[in-house]
């Protein structure tokens, strides 16, 4: 059965690659902002590209916030992609400018500490988990990064083994960070699936085949 699909449109990025991405590894996908839809569908992707307080600004002008929490409740899938990973955490600091994010993990996104050249642009391997799904044959493959800021740390302290979420890590110019999440229904990544390849539909391939 094909699954149903949407893709997030608050005005923050990648829409029409991410729903070719998404097309392309069989989903059904809808482009829309609209609630209802939005909260019903299998799953929902959130894009994001650009500054942390933009995205949140756009995300709760179409009450992206509350479809994302809703949804969670309800343990019904999301996927959030670059600054759409990012704005699921508590808050995001640009320009010593403190932005409250949706909340979902603990956690800050910062300006990445390292002295090569920012935003990290470029192909990067990852660091993978034990018992992870997304990454499901390939592990060992490259996937393509563009930012400036990251999770740095991972702050989430409740260890029990029902939500222990699976955190992927990798590194820039010595300065690590995360790279994904799979935490029940709430998956992210920082890099791109779709700008990644082959591997990055595989990414996206084992998401959609979850839901």
């Amino acid at each position: 059965m094909t699954k149903k699909v949407v893709l997030l449109d608050y005005g923050s990025g990648n829409i029409r690659s991410g729903e070719r991405a998404l097309q392309r590894v069989g989903a059904d996908v809808t482009v829309t902002s609209d609630y209802e839809t939005a909260l019903n569908a299998d799953g929902l992707l959130v894009p994001g590209v650009g500054a942390f307080a933009a995205c949140m600004s756009g995300l709760k002008s179409v009450r992206g916030d509350i479809i994302v929490d809703r949804r969670l409740t309800g343990a019904r899938p999301v996927l959030g992609i670059c600054v759409g990973m990012q704005i699921l955490f508590a808050r995001g600091i640009e320009h010593g400018v403190e932005t409250d994010g949706c909340e979902q993990w603990p956690g800050t996104v910062e300006r990445l500490q390292t002295e090569q050249p920012v935003p990290h642009m470029g192909w990067n391997t990852i660091d993978v988990p034990a018992g992870t799904s997304l990454f499901d044959g390939v592990e060992k493959e490259r996937f393509y990064f563009v930012h400036s800021y990251g999770v740095r740390s991972w702050e989430l302290t409740d260890t029990r083994e029902s939500v222990t979420p699976l955190v992927t890590w990798t590194e820039y110019g010595g300065d690590r960070f995360v790279a994904a999440v799979e935490n029940g229904p709430l998956t992210a990544t920082q890099f791109h699936p779709e700008k990644s390849g082959d591997a990055g539909a595989a990414v996206l391939e084992n998401w959609v085949r979850s839901l």
